[in-house]
């Protein structure tokens, strides 16, 4: 008759079998992952080229050093005004509308290219001679967008002031501006 088991003895792993088996997996894991991997090696590549990873190495051993000179610069009275201005400074950046802003920014860098162009000239520009120049299509266009500029400054934005609505978001009055 058969004996019965009374206790069971688990195979061991030798060094080397498991060393082979977390191997296997790591290899596994890799190919699986072959994009991935890739992709983060060129990046990590583009960091190497561009000095990033030297600059991280350099911040992580000296991070005493680093840290000390980061809170003594914070607790500067200008650093607590920079940040407040900062954090003022997006709240109004994130209520442009950009859309509107779009045109006139590339009118503005138009007219900058052209400022860069013109040389310095020594010919002066007369009275008779500025008059004459608004009929200039382009003067003209150019100098309504000012004057309708400064009648949008003129304007009274009592309401739209410190609120932190889009400007889709607001209400719109008669002409077209946006009120709270």
């Amino acid at each position: 008759m058969a004996k019965a088991i009374n206790t069971i003895h688990r195979i061991q792993l030798t060094e080397e079998d498991q060393r082979k088996k977390d191997l296997l997996e790591v290899e596994n894991a890799l190919l699986d992952n072959k994009e991935a991997i890739l992709e983060s090696l060129k990046v990590m590549q583009n960091m190497h080229e561009r000095g990033i990873l030297s600059l991280l190495n350099g911040l992580f051993g000296q991070g005493d050093k680093v840290m000390n000179v980061l809170v003594k610069a914070a607790d500067k009275p200008e650093a607590s005004n920079t940040i407040r201005n900062l954090l003022l400074m997006m709240g109004t950046l994130g209520t442009l509308n950009v859309k509107q802003l779009e045109p006139l920014l590339l009118k503005v860098n138009s007219g900058i290219a052209r400022v860069a162009k013109r040389k310095d000239s020594e010919k002066e520009m007369g009275y008779f001679d500025f008059v004459r120049s608004l009929k200039d299509p382009e003067i003209n266009r150019s100098v309504s967008m000012l004057i309708d500029f400064l009648k949008g400054m003129g304007e009274d934005t009592e309401e739209l002031e410190r609120t932190t609505q889009l400007p889709e978001n607001q209400k719109q009055h008669k002409d077209g501006s946006a009120r709270k």
